[in-house]
């Protein structure tokens, strides 16, 4: 397949080129410059309108990164409209293809849910509440839109915390290692992940499969708290894990954005992908986490 990738220079968007390569697929970036094939901007659209004519598939995973700063109110409007009207762009590149790319995967994210304390959530659980759910949910709606395309299916995937040579992994990484890596708050908060390898092998299996279609959640089967990746991650670094940080730290240190994405979570669990036979390469979080800092 020729497929075209939107963030296709980010953490998961590098391991998915390298990955669809490897299986003799044709991944092409999609670009903010004049250089390369395909070009777009998320103001203007694709230069010009019908660039995506002739693909057999389309990856969106493009989108302002949401610990790339403090959130101000201009900081949260970007990291909305970035995903908002970067995916309305695509869906109208979409709607001027002839001929038409197959299957649109568009990445959403797990905080979808809002912040849902221990209650086990899946693919059939409502939007939640909250900056990030209202974001995630006017996300997948653009993406929605693009079912009314004739010839087209669309995925939406819920993304959970990625585990792998980058990423917000790769920002644990330094006190983890210096020994002074510790739980957030009480640690009870559930952090949903998935080891890169899953993902990418995700993004294919929904690629490959024409009765993949609406939302997948992108996590691993068994979700953890804090405290339990906590333990995890030391384990995996043999390191000890032992001082926690409080939480007025984190909100003096980062504001809003600290609850949103460190003092709350989501137990989300990938009920579509396991009932499709997709087979994880990481089920277990300790595997995982040794498998990614090694």
């Amino acid at each position: 397949m020729r497929v075209a990738i939107t963030g296709a220079s980010g953490f998961v968007g590098r391991a998915l080129t390298q990955t669809l390569r490897d299986a003799g697929h044709t991944p092409v970036a999609v670009r903010r410059s004049d250089e390369g094939e395909l070009r777009w901007n998320t103001e203007e659209g694709f230069d010009p309108p019908d660039a995506l004519s002739g693909y057999d598939a389309v990856v969106h995973l493009a989108g302002e990164n949401i610990a790339g700063g403090r959130w101000t109110d201009e900081q949260k409007e970007r990291i909305k409209a970035s995903r908002v009207e970067g995916t309305r762009r695509v869906v109208e590149a979409l709607g001027a293809a002839d001929p038409r790319p197959s299957v649109l995967v568009s990445m959403s994210a797990v905080g979808y849910y809002g912040a849902r304390g221990s209650v086990e959530l899946d693919e059939d659980s409502a939007a939640g509440e909250g900056f990030l759910a209202d974001v995630a949910s006017a996300w997948e709606t653009e993406a929605a839109a693009a079912e009314s395309l004739e010839g087209l299916r669309v995925v939406r995937l819920r993304l959970g915390t990625v585990l792998g040579e980058g990423g917000a992994l790769a920002k644990m990484l330094p006190a983890f290692k210096l020994g002074v890596g510790g739980r957030l708050g009480d640690g009870e908060q559930y952090m949903s992940w998935i080891h890169i390898d899953d993902v990418v092998g995700a993004i294919a299996h929904v690629l490959a499969h024409d009765d993949a279609r609406g939302a997948y959640n992108l996590t691993a089967p068994q979700p953890a708290t804090n405290a339990e990746f906590t333990r995890a991650l030391g384990s995996a670094l043999g390191r000890p894990t032992v001082i926690p940080v409080p939480k007025f730290a984190l909100r003096i240190a980062l504001g809003e954005m600290a609850d949103h994405l460190l003092l709350s979570g989501q137990r989300v669990v990938p009920k579509r992908l396991l009932e499709s036979d997709f087979a994880f390469a990481h089920p277990k979080l300790q595997g995982a986490l040794d498998d990614a800092v090694r």
